[in-house]
């Protein structure tokens, strides 16, 4: 399933990074991207906590493995399958919700200066999204961001606050000893043994209901109970993932899809 968080110097999805600046960019105009192919190969995406509610119902939230896990929304059960993203990097369900993360690409903030705390706006130059065009909305006014680059910039910087309080929940999370090593067992009808996923932590639940009262409450009253409720609950999703992928002809060897299963019949 999930493994540990990507870690190759670059965010997942970005290839390349270079600073907004309207000396470099003060002609360049930015479009809405209309798919996103890099993302029809990635099986798990970040994810904050402010976006825990919504994630829950179309996708299993679990968390990375190692020390430093990170919570993942779960599109695949398997690495290079995405049920949610077509191969042209089209939502195949523009209903479904769609993490900030991959809302956020190709911008981001990063610190240009490893010794200040400053953030940037940054954008991946070969995203496609900025360039001569005719149409698209200007970067910049003059020498100031446009309305459109403040709106890019509001985003960001509202993803950086969710990341914040994301780090604070996973420290709670950590120190509370609330995580162990995941495993789901999936039974398809007519197989022989049951698929076993592991590869991601999870929520013990069986600590959660030992956590003595007053530990209990301090986690209702600082919003941490919901945020482990709605990980539990949204657990049940990663059937309906098993079920994408076999209906995709994404599912594991052994499994056919419902169309194959008619043909044979």
């Amino acid at each position: 399933m999930a493994s540990a968080a990507p870690n190759t110097g670059l965010p997942l999805l970005y290839n390349q990074l270079e600073p907004v600046s309207s000396q470099q960019h003060g002609k360049l105009k930015v479009r809405g991207l209309q798919s996103l192919p890099g993302a029809a190969n990635v099986h798990a995406i970040p994810l904050t906590v402010d976006e825990f509610s919504l994630a829950q119902r179309h996708y299993p939230i679990i968390f990375s493995a190692g020390e430093d896990p990170v919570p993942l929304a779960l599109m695949g059960l398997n690495e290079g399958v995405n049920t949610f993203i077509d191969a042209e990097g089209q939502p195949i369900d523009r209903q479904t919700y769609l993490p900030a993360y991959l809302r956020r690409y190709p911008f981001l903030l990063a610190r240009l200066n490893s010794e200040g705390d400053e953030l940037s706006l940054c954008v991946d130059p070969t995203s496609g999204a900025v360039g001569d065009f005719e149409d698209g909305q200007p970067l910049f006014d003059g020498d100031q961001p446009s309305e459109a680059t403040k709106a890019i910039l509001q985003f960001c910087e509202q993803f950086e606050e969710a990341g914040q309080r994301t780090g604070l929940f996973m420290a709670e999370l950590k120190k509370a000893g609330l995580l162990m090593d995941g495993e789901v067992a999936i039974q398809p009808e007519g197989a022989e043994q049951p698929f076993i996923y592991r590869g991601f932590q999870m929520v013990d639940e069986e600590k959660l209901r030992e956590l003595r009262g007053d530990e209990l409450r301090k986690m209702n009253q600082s919003g941490l109970l919901p945020l482990l409720f709605a990980h539990l609950f949204s657990l049940s999703q990663t059937r309906e993932i098993f079920a994408r992928q076999v209906e995709q002809g994404k599912g594991p060897a052994g499994v056919a899809s419902p169309a194959l299963q008619s043909a044979e019949a």
